[in-house]
């Protein structure tokens, strides 16, 4: 274990410079922690540690000056060990809380909030992704006829969550017929999830009556549009490039270019919030750098939790520099993630 390497003194120091250059994004030197630190030590002695703590990769410096950075290992052992998380400040719950169940809005609405929440209070860039539907259960499906050749699917899963989705049909449709399949359809596959609808749809109506059959065939055609998740570049909210780009790292023009081109390829931040939904275990993940495995990504840390709808879960997530604070990131995101859970699985009556 990384932990193990260090005696308590060298971490002390290693907590040091990484809060220091959090708090300034300026390499640290020893001096400046000799006098800022009551670590009753000279700088000489520091300096000794920080060169140790470099030989051991956890801290490196910019050829342009004497002080010390983080590296990637650092940081990583700086989260896992010597970071205290902050507790949130009753103000910045209160304005979490109060946006969120203040109003009834529509879920859509409530992620689009959420993310604009934790860019507000993080100043990084915010992501919510939507729900994955694959393990969500159906509770109820209606069919509403808009036309007499366009039928409105709407599908409600036992968390809460509606979908809704417009059907073309080939030929004119009944409001008896309508009824009828509505009926079948309910019959044969509420209670289960989307997996099992998708896998075993055409199964299940093999031997149906000749009056179903043109309607069923669209939603056989259409069965992976209809009880899928949505396409990736509609499951993904983001919020916060404003002020995102504030940050000291990007006034490099190469480094601010990189920000605008990450924001704009959206599949690499749904494919890494997937990866670390995966990984979390319901607890707050943080990715750092190159544990990230994309280049677009090197210079960022990712801060994420799932929230829960029942059995269904999406995930929201900071996306920041390697500097950020982790500390109130991480109790923000895992507060933040709690309170969509409770707001959206037991909505306040108005």
């Amino acid at each position: 274990m990384p932990n193990e390497e260090l005696n308590d003194r060298e971490k002390s120091i290693l907590r040091h410079i990484i809060q220091q250059f959090i708090a300034t994004a300026t390499p640290v030197g020893s001096r400046n922690i000799a006098k800022n630190y009551n670590l009753n030590i000279s700088p000489a002695t520091v300096r000794n540690i920080m060169a140790d703590l470099e030989d051991s990769g956890f801290i490196d410096h910019p050829h342009t000056s004497a002080g010390r950075i983080p590296t990637d290992k650092g940081y990583r052992l700086y989260v896992d060990f010597l970071m205290d998380v902050q507790e949130l400040r009753k103000s910045e719950k209160s304005i979490i809380s109060r946006n969120l169940e203040e109003k009834s809005i529509e879920t859509d609405e409530l992620f689009q909030l959420a993310s604009v929440l934790l860019s507000n209070i993080t100043h990084q860039l915010a992501c919510v992704t939507y729900p994955k539907l694959d393990t969500g259960y159906l509770e109820k499906l209606q069919i509403v006829i808009l036309s007499s050749t366009r039928i409105l699917v709407i599908i409600t899963i036992k968390s809460g969550l509606v979908k809704t989705i417009t059907l073309e049909l080939s030929s004119d449709i009944k409001s008896s017929q309508i009824e009828s399949v509505q009926s079948l359809l309910n019959e044969k596959l509420c209670g289960l999830t989307f997996k099992e609808i998708r896998e075993t749809f055409k199964e299940r109506f093999k031997d149906i009556e000749d009056d179903h059959k043109p309607i069923i065939r669209v939603f056989v055609d259409s069965v992976d549009k209809i009880f899928k998740d949505a396409n990736k570049a509609n499951k993904l909210v983001i919020r916060g490039a404003k002020e995102f780009v504030k940050q000291p790292e990007f006034e490099d023009p190469n480094k601010f270019q990189s920000v605008i081109e990450l924001i704009e390829d959206e599949e690499i931040i749904v494919n890494i919030m997937e990866k670390t939904s995966e990984a979390s275990a319901n607890q707050v993940y943080i990715s750092i750098g190159s544990e990230n495995q994309k280049e677009e990504l090197l210079e960022y840390s990712f801060v994420s939790k799932d929230y829960k709808l029942g059995d269904v879960s999406g995930t929201l997530g900071i996306i920041g520099p390697k500097r950020m604070d982790y500390s109130k990131v991480v109790a923000i995101v895992d507060f933040m993630a709690k309170m969509l859970s409770d707001v959206i699985t037991n909505p306040i009556q108005k």
